[in-house]
């Protein structure tokens, strides 16, 4: 198993490990912001009515030791402390809406973020799917927005106090005594040479740390989806053993991050301990030479605490920032990346489609040197069945994924209706192609809902007439709520020919011009498989169909055959011309019918 890869509206990539443009970031994150202008507007008003109550609470303090304490005149000393009370009250009930406001804003803003990246995943191209895993995808629709929300719960409000904080008490020291503050501020050298040297590697560390998390994801997401093959090969070991490989890599970068960025608070506890001292020296220096009074040096104690405060909140949140960032960043990449856009609109979402198909000399490969598809050519004509057969990997089902234009072709054309597919408006020509797949997907929901999946405005009675035509009306009424029955992710609690049957539902309720069915009975017994066969009969009637499949017994009636092999058609006809000619087709059909006759 391996591993892959403004505000606003923008359009990912491939996890780095170092950020290439963190202010970038930060403005596109301020972008957000703005979005919440109420909410911020509350943030900022409440942290500033905080601050202030926050700064006068050590003013207060030095107020009474003059005044009542040292002189021990207590006449006034209730009324003042009463004052202090309301003041300290003040602060606690500002503070509360304060954090209120700011978890409204983190919520709102990372809510709009995770929904800019929903979208973009569902705007992106097929291509940009198959080289990511499953689990790195989430990661970042999870973990890294996670990251941004609890930075910005936590950052928003403590980087406008401790800027405010800092100022203010700056200010009120200054008030106080100039001496005292000139002494405070030279401890601010060490503490910022310690916060620089600390942060230095932290931003590192954290997008590395986030990056071993998607491939974590990625490795469980994959386990867990093919752990029957895991079983099955007796791999297990093997996967405990890659796993743990992985787990480690993800804890030694933890470690590093984590331990750095939880250096910070010891480091700067220390740095304020010292600026403790120096202020308790020489302020008893100062107050023995009637310089300041004791007020003043208890004022002064209580300002440093909140002069350090900020200086260390500040450094801690720098550190968040870096996971922050480093999150944003990976989110970014992918809505950065350029989306599935139709250039043109040559077939509105009104417009009908005959359903007129011609490949003319098409070639393609996944991958550039590397040909699936060479010099290509057919015509479907409207109503007729193409049957696609030949060996795995021949490019059968490469030509479906060019028709619905997952992929766009190097050379050659696609027509429809006469038209060029690549001026084709994407989203208008695949409402118009019904596609039934070997693996038939159903979403959580009831059973009604995933036919609805088709025809959204379609009407119960047009979703039940839908299950009648795909022979899937007997099994659903027997099941516990008939029509309402909830099914479990990716219909777990149905067979794999019920899960068949409603997404041929799914397709006849479409009502598509064009019918795709790939390999739609190959993972079903023979029994149910004569169900979905009449049902497909049923869907295909008056629809240019195409089937890719490996039973050739099921396309015998197809109105042409088309033999592929390494990416060419090498016969086409009935298949009662493909039997004359005694080739490629002929052995492929005998063979077939002689492992199923058996020895």
């Amino acid at each position: 198993m391996g591993f892959h890869q403004g505000p606003g509206r923008h359009h990912g990539g491939v996890p780095k490990v170092r950020s290439k443009d963190a202010k970038g970031t930060l403005r596109r994150i301020a972008g957000y912001l703005k979005l919440q202008r109420q909410a911020l507007f509350w943030v900022v008003l409440c942290t500033v009515l905080t601050t202030v109550f926050s700064l006068l609470g050590p003013y207060l303090i030095g107020k009474i030791f003059d005044k009542f304490i040292v002189p021990r005149q207590f006449d006034g000393i209730v009324r003042m402390g009463l004052i202090l009370f309301g003041v300290y009250v003040l602060g606690a009930v500002f503070t509360w809406i304060q954090q209120y406001m700011a978890s409204s804003l983190s919520q709102n803003t990372v809510r709009d973020m995770r929904q800019d990246l929903f979208e973009q995943y569902q705007r992106l191209p097929v291509p940009f799917f198959d080289r990511r895993t499953h689990g790195e995808l989430m990661s970042r629709a999870v973990n890294d927005i996670a990251n941004v929300s609890n930075t910005l719960n936590q950052t928003v409000v403590q980087l406008i106090a401790s800027v405010l904080t800092l100022v203010g008490s700056v200010a009120m020291m200054l008030s106080l005594s100039a001496r005292m503050t000139l002494i405070t501020v030279l401890t601010i050298p060490l503490i910022v040479l310690v916060t620089k040297k600390i942060t230095a590697y932290t931003r590192r560390f954290f997008s590395e740390q986030q990056k071993q998390l998607g491939d974590v994801n990625g490795f469980v997401q994959e386990n867990i989806s093919g752990l029957k093959v895991v079983k099955t090969f007796g791999r297990e070991a093997r996967s405990i053993e890659q796993f743990r490989e992985i787990n480690e890599r993800l804890r030694s970068v933890g470690v590093k991050a984590q331990s750095l960025s939880g250096s910070m608070g010891p480091m700067m506890n220390t740095s304020r301990n010292l600026t403790f001292l120096i202020i308790a020296v020489f302020g008893g220096v100062f107050a023995y030479h009637d310089l300041i009074t004791i007020g003043v040096i208890v004022s002064f104690l209580n300002y440093s605490n909140q002069f350090s405060q900020p200086i260390n909140q500040l450094a801690n949140q720098y550190n968040l920032f870096q996971s922050a960032i480093a999150g944003a960043e990976r989110v970014f990449e992918v809505l950065d990346l350029e989306p599935e856009i139709s250039e043109k609109a040559a077939y509105g979402p009104d417009r009908a489609i005959r359903g007129d198909v011609v490949f003319d000399r098409v070639s393609f490969g996944y991958k550039p040197g590397t040909a699936v598809l060479k010099d290509v050519s057919l015509h479907a004509k409207p109503g007729r069945t193409i049957a696609l057969v030949g060996p795995t990997g021949a490019g059968k089902t490469t030509i479906i994924n060019l028709l619905t234009r997952f992929y766009d072709i190097q050379s050659g054309r696609i027509l429809i209706d006469g038209e060029d597919i690549r001026d084709l408006d994407k989203q208008a020509i695949r409402r118009q192609i019904g596609l039934v797949l070997q693996d038939a997907y159903v979403f959580s929901g009831t059973v009604r809902d995933n036919i609805r999946y088709g025809r959204l405005e379609a009407g119960d009675r047009e979703v039940e007439e839908a299950a009648r035509l795909a022979n899937a009306d007997a099994f659903i009424r027997k099941l516990p709520d008939g029509y309402d029955t909830y099914l479990n992710a990716e219909g777990s609690n149905l067979s794999q020919g019920q899960r068949q049957l409603l997404t041929i539902a799914r397709a006849v309720l479409a009502s598509p011009a064009i019918l795709i069915l790939d390999e739609a009975t190959s993972n079903v017994d023979t029994r149910t498989e004569l169900h979905i066969q009449e049902a497909m009969k049923t869907l295909m009637q008056g629809r240019t169909s195409f089937v890719i499949a490996h039973r050739l017994s099921t396309i015998r009636e197809a109105d042409e055959i088309l033999v592929i092999r390494d990416g060419q058609i090498v016969e086409q006809g009935s298949h009662g011309e493909l039997l004359e000619k005694n080739g490629f087709y002929s052995d492929m059909y005998r063979n077939q019918f002689a492992q199923v006759a058996g020895p």
